[in-house]
This record gives structure tokens, sequence and C-alpha cells, in this order.
């Protein structure tokens, strides 16, 4: 898949066009997003999403069209598992709700760069060192794993390592001024919880993106369409959270979907590593990747749905551990 330096820069164009147009719209006045407003946000970026996935169909053909699809379903869906932990943050710290718009942009800002970054060094590693395949799919083996393990518990943002080391090395308030990270008061400077919630949410986006990088690739090697499926993706979560928040809980078994999903990614990385040293061993298609996936998410949500009409009183978990339970583990 050739891409020129024109398209490139077409569409990264594009995608801070729309991170802008996002910012100024989450800087108007503080407010609560109604259920309206938010499916409108929602079908409006999972519009462009489409629109964009069906331009590489023509423009590259439909081998690179279904690579994007399916990388856009890995990313939308660990998307929706990235939600639970920021609804988990902003109730932990008691974000009022007006600020929720501002809190979840910052969130998407940060992944988005980060992401960024991620990719263009999993790029240079893939394009340089083959065991690089073996090595992501590794990581989303043991991440898999690890979210199976803990899929119907919640993590605890105080637990965070660096918001520990944030509330030992500076004083803070435990009220909020506003959207204020800092505050002067008589003459001594203070963090405000904000703060705290801001460097939360940064952790996590470390965390997400480096599992959610490797698992793209999993699904296509192309750094155009891992870029564009994880900018699309992100672009659209600040108003599916608000579209979501309420029915998230019903999601019960999508953390234990999502971790079957990581696992398998990651088996299909490993068998791409050994295909080429081994010709024998099969590789799985993006076609056989995309069903998959399809399916285990078909699975999950309607296990889910199955559940929560049974058991009013069940409910959905992040499954994720925190940035300080990683290191200890």
């Amino acid at each position: 898949m050739y891409v020129t330096t024109l398209t490139w820069s077409i569409t990264v164009a594009g995608i801070l066009g729309l991170v802008i147009f996002d910012m100024l719209t989450a800087s108007r006045k503080p407010h609560d997003v109604k259920f309206r407003e938010a499916i409108l946000w929602t079908l409006f970026y999972v519009s462009i999403a489409v629109a964009f996935g069906l331009w590489v169909w023509s423009h590259f053909g439909s081998n690179f069209g279904i690579e994007y699809f399916a990388a856009y379903m890995v990313e939308y869906s660990l998307s929706i598992d990235n939600l639970f932990i920021f609804v988990i943050i902003l109730a932990q710290f008691a974000v009022p709700s007006v600020y929720h718009q501002r809190v979840l942009l910052i969130g998407v800002l940060l992944a988005l760069g980060l992401r960024a970054i991620f990719i263009a060094i999993g790029a240079v590693a893939l394009s340089s060192f083959s065991f690089t395949f073996f090595i992501f799919g590794a990581i989303l083996v043991w991440t898999g794993v690890g979210l199976f393990k803990h899929w119907d518990k919640d993590p605890n943002p105080n637990d965070n390592m660096l918001v520990r080391k944030l509330r030992k090395s500076m004083a803070t308030v435990n009220e909020y001024h506003g959207t204020k990270l800092l505050v002067r008061l008589d003459g001594k400077r203070f963090a405000t919880p904000m703060l705290l919630v801001i460097v939360a949410i940064a952790s996590t986006d470390i965390l997400f993106a480096l599992d959610s990088i490797p698992a793209t690739f999993g699904v296509t090697s192309q750094t155009f369409l891992v870029f564009t499926a994880n900018a699309f993706a992100l672009l659209g979560l600040r108003a599916l959270y608000f579209l979501l928040k309420g029915l998230l809980d019903i999601l019960i078994y999508l953390s234990l979907g999502l971790s079957f999903i990581l696992m398998f990614i990651g088996i299909k990385l490993i068998a791409t590593y050994l295909h080429e040293i081994f010709p024998g061993v099969p590789k799985i298609p993006t076609v056989g990747s995309l069903g998959v996936i399809g399916f285990i998410l078909l699975v999950s949500t309607i296990a889910s749905l199955v559940k929560s009409k049974a058991d009013p009183l069940a409910k959905a978990h992040a499954g994720r551990v925190s940035l300080s339970e990683k290191e200890d583990a």
C-alpha cells in the first residue's frame, strides 16, 4: 500500500481540523451533554470514519478496506472499554458533570498524541525487526490473560502510582476550582482534584496505547490505516461517553469479550512471525480476523443483555489493573 505525501498531509490536516473543531466545541460554556446532542455527535464521527473507510476501499482496494474496518472495529471496541475507566475516574474523584466534557477532551488529546508516538515506534520496529510481531503478540496475549483474570473487577484510581506520588509531593485541596489544575491560597500553591484526575487519565491513556497499538498492527501492518483507525475511533470517544454512560453497566461481558479478542490478535501476530520461519504455520487472513472479532463482540453483547435482564443488579466492570498494579505484577 503506497500512500503519497499529499494524501498523508491532507489526512493529517483533516484530523487536526476535527481535533480543533472538537476543542472549540468543548470550550464553550461547560454544560451537561444531553442524549440528543450525544447521539448526533456520535453519528457524525462514525459517519466520517465509515466514509473514510469506503474511500480507502475504493482507492486502495477491498483488501485494505477490510483491514481498515477491522482495525477501526478493534479500536472502537477498545475505546468503549476505555470509557469504563473514564467513568470510574470521574466518579471516584467526584468530578462535577459540567466539567466531564473538558476532562474527556483532554483525555482524547493525550491519547491521540501518545498513540501517534507509539504508532511511529511500532512502524519502525516492524519494518526493521520481524521479531517485533512476536513481541507485540506476546504483549497482547499477556494483556488478554490479565484482562480475563480481572474482567469482573474495577481498578481504584486512588491506587494509581502517579496519583499517589502527586499527593505526597504536593499539597492538595478537596474542592474543585472550575477547571484549574493549580490554585494559590494564602500565598501557597495547591493542586486541585482536577490535576489528580488529569494525571489518572494520562496514565490510563499510556496503558491503553500500549495495548491498542499492537492490537491494531495485529489486523493491519499499514501505518496509514493504523493511524487513521486510531484517530477516528478516539475522536468520537467524548460523544460516545455521553451516549453510553447510562448503558455501560449493562455491557457486563464486554471486558471478557475483549480479553479473548486481545488474545486472538496476539496469537495471530505470533503466527505471522512463525509463518516467516516455518511456512507450514498458517497465517490468519484479515477477513477471518474481522469475522472472529465481530463474532466475539456480538456474543459478548448478547450475553450481556441476557444477563442484565435476568439479574438487574449485575453490572459491568472495567477489568483493567491500574498502573501501580501492572508495575507490581
